[in-house]
């Protein structure tokens, strides 16, 4: 029997809880890995976890908010302290903001809790994540962007904001870690039907579903598959890239 991909693997997947934290870190557990969710929501994340170990898949979880410096830090501490090491970080977590909103419109306080969360937990989750990885020369990290970090949406600037700089950091980090085993990637996705998206303003999912070739959201399973081969030993040629996944809408 051929072994599992991520078998003796250990990741952290943000926003894990659910939509597609939760699709990933089920795909990364059925193929080997020991995977730990990293969320702010306790009853989701142990839901999640409960959910799973009835499948037969043992998670991890640590309540974390990915804003908050010693929160990361010691979420990883605690993550390389039981494991031994770190091998994979996704960071899906992050929030949409006003949607549906003109930039004139948008408070000060919703921009900056957006770059909080968006833009400064990424950077937190890939600093402190490359530093546990370098210790082996190894690792996989992938931060999810958006195609509204590429393109822009309107009536979401804050959104679109972070996540051209998650982008920005991406490309930067990718570089300065290319001579090692560790790749940094991205993925920028279109709509994915999530729990998120449904709570979005219908006219907005329509405004951005309208724009993809295809004309239908992504599936959970589209994504997972594509982040896990991300993380993957095999894509040990890509970094500093983010990946299309838009349904024709980005080709570029």
């Amino acid at each position: 029997m051929e072994e599992a991909r991520f078998a003796d693997q250990v990741a952290i997947v943000t926003g894990g809880a659910d939509g597609i934290g939760k699709a990933i870190t089920r795909r990364l557990a059925e193929e080997g890995a020991r995977v730990t969710i990293f969320d702010v929501s306790v009853a989701n994340a142990e839901a999640t976890a409960g959910e799973l170990a009835e499948a037969g898949l043992r998670v991890g979880v640590e309540i974390v908010d990915i804003a908050d410096e010693n929160a990361v830090h010691s979420g990883i501490e605690s993550v390389t302290g039981q494991h031994g090491k770190l091998d994979i970080m996704i960071n899906c977590a992050a929030i949409v903001g006003p949607t549906s909103t003109k930039i004139t419109e948008v408070t000060t306080e919703e921009f900056d809790l957006e770059t909080a969360i968006n833009l400064r937990g990424t950077f937190l989750m890939t600093k402190f994540a490359l530093l546990a990885m370098e210790k082996n020369d190894y690792g996989r990290i992938l931060n999810f962007a958006s195609i509204a970090g590429k393109e822009g949406n309107a009536g979401m600037s804050p959104y679109s904001a972070t996540k051209a700089g998650v982008i920005g950091l991406v490309k930067s980090a990718g570089k300065e870690y290319a001579e090692t085993g560790i790749t940094i990637n991205a993925v920028a996705p279109a709509v994915i039907r999530t729990p998120m998206v449904e709570g979005v303003d219908p006219a907005q999912v329509k405004y951005m579903t309208d724009k993809i070739p295809m004309k239908r959201c992504g599936t959970l399973d589209e994504i997972a598959a594509l982040s896990c081969w991300a993380v993957s030993p095999e894509a040990s040629f890509c970094t500093g890239f983010t990946f299309d996944l838009t349904g024709g809408r980005a080709v570029y």
